[in-house]
């Protein structure tokens, strides 16, 4: 295959009018995922949970091929790995490092299982590969109306529980000392954080979904340390990598997840690299104040 046909399979934007129409409800569906995503990932960063994420997403991708297999809705069976394996985690406790033993024993057991699972599995190719990759094609009213009532309701939960989840967040230690229920709000955000991966999987699958909860979130610490920023900035570079890598998708013959991941990525790049200069003109500053 010689770069031409590379660059046709990857950029192809022939017949682009006709097919946008045809994927409206799929972009409404990347915009809910992308705020979605944005808004649970700034808590994954702060209780440095991104490691749990993956852990998550690998029994999730186990529910979901093992529905596949039995001829059951896919996404119910991604949203019983994902809360399965959440639930797990938030019973062992707050910090992240006292999981990180059994997320490394959870995330190679889901894959095999989910390997499995998909090897038993006699129907179509594109079904096995778009568990691990994402596809968010062909969304009709009626999926995009569970979807978005789903991230709705995990969103409405975050809020509810916003203010003492972020002071658990911080500093857990105090918190519990100022009668903060930690331990109980680690277990519910763990279950709103296993129905987002679920979620998450439809659009970059389940090998690749930290860049929908983990890389928004990451770039936007890189840039601001204010708390109201780096929700906002959070949330939408996740939208603009989730809405954008759907647009680029429809100009190829490539998965979705690869234009997903790419942006997500270029975003975090330039995010850090704004970073590093704000900071080394910091030293500078303080350096000539010392003189």
């Amino acid at each position: 295959m010689d770069a031409d046909s590379i660059l046709a399979a990857i950029f192809n934007f022939e017949n682009y009018g006709e097919l946008l129409v045809l994927v409206q409800n799929s972009i409404w569906a990347g915009a809910v995922l992308g705020l979605l995503g944005g808004l649970v990932g700034t808590f994954v960063m702060k209780r440095d949970l991104a490691f749990a994420v993956h852990g998550i997403s690998e029994l999730s991708f186990a529910g979901a091929a093992f529905a596949l297999l039995v001829g059951a809705d896919i996404v119910f069976g991604s949203l019983v790995g994902s809360v399965a394996a959440a639930l797990l985690l938030g019973l062992m406790g707050v910090k992240a490092r006292d999981k990180n033993s059994t997320i490394g024993v959870i995330m190679p057991f889901g894959l095999g299982l989910g390997i499995l699972f998909l090897s038993l599995y006699e129907g179509r190719a594109a079904n096995k590969f778009g568990l691990l990759t994402g596809q968010i094609v062909s969304v009709d009213t009626v999926q995009l109306t569970a979807l978005a009532g789903t991230a709705l309701a995990v969103i409405v939960a975050l809020v509810a529980i916003w203010r003492p989840l972020n002071f658990a967040s911080l500093d857990p230690e105090l918190a519990e000392a100022r009668g903060v229920p930690v331990r109980r709000l680690g277990i519910v955000f763990m279950v709103l954080l296993g129905i987002s991966v679920a979620l998450s999987i439809q659009v970059v699958g389940a090998l690749l979904v930290l860049a929908l909860l983990i890389t928004p979130a990451a770039a936007a610490l890189r840039v601001t340390s204010s708390p109201v920023a780096v929700v906002v900035l959070s949330v939408v570079f996740a939208v603009t990598a989730t809405v954008g890598g759907i647009l680029l998708a429809l100009g190829g013959r490539i998965p979705i997840s690869p234009y997903v991941t790419t942006l997500s990525f270029i975003i975090y790049v330039v995010c850090r690299a704004i970073g590093s200069v704000r900071a080394g003109k910091g030293i500078n500053g303080r350096v000539l104040q010392a003189q």
